[in-house]
Parts: structure tokens; C-alpha cells; sequence
């Protein structure tokens, strides 16, 4: 009898503990996904910074490394506007075209001796913001798709900037205006600079501003957001006029560093927006997404664009990478949106 009870209890001890390893090894399971979800993309950074030092000696020096960042400074400005707008379920098409109206604009207004500086700065926030805005309003008043509308403004804006021209470059800047672009402080130069101080900024309002929650509340759940009293029409209004802002001051950054108007600059550039915003961790189905994510999906792109230049590979093969990057992106993020 003694030998019984002696077996069933050994029997409840090995049950026991096959069960607590199996919850162990659960919870390990779920603490590494926990760290791969958060730090995921900013492992791969720094494996893929690692393969192409290996692969080339000049890549990994404080340089090259300076010059990634300043070369990827517009394009990431650009991605954290596009990174709200996602978030709210939102696309926003037309960032491109808009760099490309405030750079003749604002070269316009940029000859030596002609308008202080402060003026022309003025111009190009004031023209991005409006079309920003115009794209919010009739998207938010006109309740249509943010894709057809945003598509219309990169065709009118992109026009627009080649009938400003008649598809002519504008160049003879003031020393003043290309130091924007072209100058740096304390051996740091101004646009990575710049794009700090717009990445500090946007982090702000979008985690520990009323405007932050409101932006994820709206692509959480649209009607659940205007049921607790949220005014979204509103919002809409000022996510999108904040991501024309910021295509603004991607456009000054760009004119000012190869010192001419240019009304062919920022082709393609919403599309690398949208790239970096998608690897940085942002749902195109909404309410999820960072501006530290956005950041170092701006990196990615840019190390791999520096690398693939120094390895000589065609840039016809980088475009081909860059669409492959950004579709599996798209399939990461519908699989965990199935998960959920």
C-alpha cells in the first residue's frame, strides 16, 4: 500500500514538474518574442551595419557613418509625418511632390541679397503645411480615400512645381541658405542635426501629448474614437497638415544641400517614407507605429543604399530590394494582424 501511494506521488512530482519547464519554457518563449517584437528591427540594423563592414573596409567609419545618416536625414524627416498618418490608417502620397514645390519655391526666394533668410523658410513650412492641410480637409470633410486624394495632390503639386520653373532648375542660392544643407556644427553637419531635433519633437507629440493618443485612438478604432468624444475630422486635419510640414522641411534640407530648385526633386522619396515607416514597425492597417521604429527603418534603408553603392551594385538591382523589403514587411504585418 505504502509502495502505491510512494508511486502516485513520484507520478504527481515528474507531472508537476514537466508542467512548471513547460510553463518556463513559455514564458522564455514569450520574453524572447517580447524583446524580438520590440528590438527586432534594430538587431537586424546592427547585423546588417556588421555584414557590410565585412564586406567593405570604408563602410564602418565615422564618415561614411555621417554621411548615411546625412543622406537619409530628408527621407527620414519626411517618414515621421508619414508615420502619424499611418498610424490613423491613413497614406499620404503626395510627400514627394511637395519636397518638389517648396524646393523651387523656396529657391525662388533664396538669391544672394534678396529675401532674409527667416522669410524663405517661412515660405517653404507655409506651402507644405497648406497642401497638408488640403489634403487633411478633403479627406476628412469629403470623407474620401485618403490614397485617391494624396495621389491627386502629388500630380497637381508635382505640376505645380513645373509650371513655377517651366521645368527649369533654379539655382544661385545665398551662402546662408545652402549652409542649411551643406554646413554642420561642431562636425556635425546641420541636416542630421535637424533631423534630430525633428525626431525629438515628433516623439513628443506622439507619446506624451493629448494630440499622441488621439493619433492612435483613431486608428485603434475611427468610430470608437468618435463615440468617446474625439474630434476626428479635426485631427485628421492636423496629422496630415503636420506631415506636410515635415515634407517641407525635407524639401529646404534637400534644395539647400545640392543647392539648386530642383522640380524633379523628392521622386520616389514617399515611397521610401513609406518604406522606412513599414520595417520601423508600423501597421498600414493602423494604430501601431513609433517614431524610434520609423528612425531606424530610415537607417536600414540608408545602410543598405550606402553599402550596395560602395559594393557597385546597380541601382536598378537597389530598387528591386527595396520593393521585395517593403512586401515583406506588408506579410509580417497581415500575419500578426490575423494573430490578433
Amino acid at each position: 500500500m505504502n509502495s502505491e501511494v510512494t508511486f502516485v506521488s513520484e507520478n504527481q512530482n515528474v507531472t508537476e514538474t514537466k508542467k512548471s519547464a513547460g510553463i518556463s519554457r513559455n514564458n522564455l518563449k514569450g520574453r524572447l518574442s517580447q524583446v524580438i517584437s520590440r528590438f527586432g528591427m534594430l538587431l537586424i540594423l546592427i547585423a546588417l551595419m556588421i555584414f557590410m563592414s565585412v564586406l567593405s573596409s570604408n563602410f564602418l567609419t565615422s564618415d561614411n557613418l555621417l554621411n548615411i545618416v546625412r543622406q537619409m536625414s530628408v527621407v527620414g524627416i519626411v517618414a515621421m509625418g508619414v508615420t502619424m498618418v499611418i498610424i490613423t490608417t491613413g497614406i499620404d502620397l503626395s510627400s514627394g511632390s511637395v519636397i518638389a514645390l517648396v524646393s523651387v519655391s523656396v529657391a525662388t526666394f533664396a538669391h544672394p541679397g534678396s529675401y532674409p533668410l527667416i522669410l524663405t523658410i517661412v515660405i517653404g513650412l507655409g506651402i507644405g503645411l497648406l497642401v497638408g492641410v488640403v489634403n487633411g480637409t478633403i479627406i476628412a470633410k469629403g470623407n474620401i480615400a485618403p490614397f485617391i486624394v494624396t495621389l491627386g495632390t502629388m500630380t497637381a503639386a508635382r505640376g505645380a512645381a513645373m509650371l513655377l520653373t517651366d521645368g527649369r532648375p533654379v539655382g544661385d542660392l545665398s551662402d546662408s541658405f545652402q549652409f542649411i544643407g551643406q554646413g554642420d556644427l561642431l562636425g556635425i553637419p546641420v541636416p542630421v542635426i535637424i533631423f534630430g531635433l525633428v525626431g525629438v519633437i515628433s516623439y513628443i507629440l506622439l507619446n506624451k501629448t493629448k494630440f499622441g493618443k488621439r493619433v492612435y485612438a483613431i486608428g485603434g478604432n475611427e468610430q470608437a474614437a468618435v463615440i468617446a468624444g474625439i474630434n476626428v475630422d479635426k485631427f485628421k486635419i492636423l496629422i496630415y497638415g503636420f506631415a506636410g510640414l515635415l515634407s517641407a522641411v525635407g524639401g529646404i534640407i534637400l534644395t539647400s544641400r545640392i543647392a539648386s530648385g530642383q522640380p524633379t526633386a523628392g521622386l520616389m522619396y514617399e515611397m521610401d517614407a513609406i518604406t522606412a515607416a513599414v520595417i520601423g514597425g508600423t501597421s498600414l492597417s493602423g494604430g501601431i507605429g513609433t517614431i524610434g521604429g520609423t528612425i531606424i527603418g530610415a537607417l536600414i534603408i540608408g545602410v543598405m543604399n550606402n553599402g550596395l553603392d560602395q559594393l557597385n551594385v546597380s541601382s536598378y538591382w537597389q530598387q528591386i530590394l527595396k520593393g521585395a523589403i517593403i512586401t515583406v514587411a506588408v506579410l509580417i504585418d497581415s500575419r500578426k494582424n490575423r494573430r490578433k
